[in-house]
């Protein structure tokens, strides 16, 4: 076993052959009879029912379901009405500074009885502190001409500790959320980095370990080399626990068949091979490279400085934080929001002067929709699936047209809501992420010895085989299309969402008396919109050579 691709691990590895893991063999082979099981059984079901070529999977479908229920949240959200206060403060000593309101004084909020609802509109939603223009209005009058008295400073110094190194999944949160990467594509180069690049003189060098883990652990010889690193490039006050190295405490049902994914050799710094790599390799071995020799390397230390301020009926509070030692964040890439917010000094009691009050109305928000890299961790955390097949599982619901990318979120498409569905009202088990992630549970289970595969599959099939013969009578058959509330402008007769080669349109009901077809788009509460094609216009290529007449060259509007 080897987690590198250099002659040394390669050698070590040959000379030192363990016993083929039984367990983990095992584990294995569960994995995959589950997996056909469940894409082999119920794909054909989805064939009959809603179009032919989309699938169905264990972990893909479940995946699924986190993104259309996001989505419905979004649909069924009510925004509530806020007011937010911001002032803009001078004390006796720059710099100047701003103040957020945070609490109001029960017995003015009391008072304005009138202007508040008791009703909120959103479940399990927190009152807003200013609900309306009304309140805001008199919260604002109450608080002219008040002066703003600071009642409390907090001062001290707090150490903020480096992440750990890479594991498969932060790999893909990362890369996603810094350089815009899908996961599928932070794989592919990551692969690239592993199996070894031409670096000239060098020949060709691996130059990360390998990236499917999801183990924090790293050997004892690469924290060596990077403290050795780090006390030549920074200085001995840069080392993490002096030269011992920092180690990192992963899940507890992490595999750790392989460290966490880090450069083979720290020394190979991004800049030196920059003309050797790709700009993608450049900026994701650049990630892993900074992010590994961070998490050798001492902690930040920060001044923090809270300070609570009061004025008429208002309390408002302002934060600011000064470094006093960078550590690791030396080894990071400076950000906008890595600069110091320093308050001025203030004291209890000290009076301030108003430089400006900001008073503006906002809306609550809906939850966001997923990104790649919130998706991601949502599956991790939720234990569904494992890091090494996260790209694969993303790959296969845009691939099937389930999900669409906007603005770099996922937004599920019909098929994609038709085929939930379809799975929720017949499979409520398999799609359950709570079954979901004891399946992942019971798997580590075989791999630890602690269950035999053949007893899980045992179990599994006494629910799946009668749940799977019901769903082939019941399973609703929505290949005619999914009915809409829109009216066809040419006989009037409903139009339905229908699922195409090329993709979803609107095709009448009436057909074959009526055959108009539309595309659509949908508004933000999920409404279905018409959207006429544009006239057609035919360009000429040619002529017929069957019949003489003109060849022209149309484009289908599905």
């Amino acid at each position: 076993q080897f987690n590198e691709i250099t002659p040394m691990a390669v050698k070590n590895a040959l000379e030192h052959p363990h016993e083929i893991n039984k367990n983990l063999f095992c584990a294995q082979q569960a994995r995959r009879v589950l997996d056909r099981l469940v894409g082999y059984k119920i794909s054909p079901l989805l064939w009959k029912t809603v179009k032919r070529g989309i699938s169905a999977g264990r972990v893909q479908s479940v995946a699924l379901r986190l993104i259309v229920e996001r989505e419905e949240e979004r649909q069924a959200f009510i925004p509530q009405e806020y007011w937010f206060f911001k002032a803009h403060l001078a004390a006796s000593n720059p710099p100047s500074f701003s103040a957020e309101l945070t609490s109001i004084d029960s017995s003015f909020t009391a008072s304005c009885k009138t202007f508040l609802s008791p009703e909120v509109t959103k479940k399990n939603a927190k009152k807003p502190l200013v609900p309306n223009k009304d309140f805001a209005d008199a919260l604002e009058a109450a608080m002219k001409n008040q002066p703003f008295i600071v009642e409390a400073v907090e001062e001290k110094e707090r150490s903020r500790n480096p992440f750990p190194p890479f594991t498969t999944s932060t790999l893909q949160q990362a890369a996603n959320q810094r350089l815009g990467f899908s996961a599928k594509r932070t794989m592919a180069t990551a692969q690239k980095l592993y199996e070894g690049i031409d670096l000239g003189n060098r020949g060709t060098t691996a130059l990360i370990t390998y990236m499917r883990t999801d183990s924090v652990r790293i050997a004892d010889v690469a924290k060596a080399s990077a403290a050795a690193y780090i006390e030549e490039k920074f200085g001995e006050k840069y080392l993490a626990q002096g030269k011992k190295g920092r180690s990192f405490h992963g899940k507890e049902n992490a595999q750790d068949a392989h460290e966490a994914v880090r450069p083979v050799d720290i020394t190979i710094a991004p800049q030196d091979i920059k003309p050797f790599l790709t700009p993608d390799q450049y900026r994701l071995y650049d990630l892993i490279w900074r992010r590994f020799l961070a998490s050798q390397m001492a902690s930040a230390t920060f001044f923090d400085t809270s300070v609570t301020l009061t004025c008429g009926p208002g309390i408002w509070k302002s934060k600011g934080e000064r470094l006093l030692f960078d550590g690791w964040l030396a080894a990071m890439t400076k950000s906008v929001d890595d600069e110091d917010k320093i308050l001025p000094p203030l004291t209890a009691g000290e009076r301030l002067s108003l430089l400006k009050l900001e008073k503006e109305q906002k809306f609550t928000q809906p939850p966001s929709r997923y990104t790649e890299a919130t998706l991601v961790r949502e599956l991790e955390e939720k234990g569904i699936g494992r890091p090494s097949t996260y790209a694969a599982i993303i790959s296969t619901i845009l691939d099937r047209e389930y999900v669409r990318i906007d603005d770099k979120h996922f937004v599920p498409t019909d098929l994609g809501n038709v085929v939930c569905d379809q799975l929720r009202s017949h499979f409520s088990k398999l799609m359950d992420v709570g079954f979901t992630a004891e399946m992942e549970s019971s798997l580590d289970k075989i791999a630890e010895g602690k269950l035999g595969w053949d007893t899980l599959m045992h179990s599994f099939a006494q629910d799946f085989n009668p749940t799977l013969a019901a769903a082939a009578k019941n399973m609703t058959k929505v290949k005619d299309g999914v009915i809409t509330d829109v009216a066809c402008p040419q006989c009037g007769k409903p139009m339905a969402i229908k699922f195409g080669k090329s993709g979803e349109f609107l095709a009448c009901t009436g057909y074959p008396e009526c055959k108009h077809t539309s595309n659509f788009t949908r508004d933000e509460k999920g409404n279905v919109i018409p959207v006429e094609r544009p006239r057609e216009e035919h360009k000429k290529m040619g002529v017929c050579p069957k019949c003489g007449g003109d060849v022209i060259l149309k484009k289908s509007h599905t």
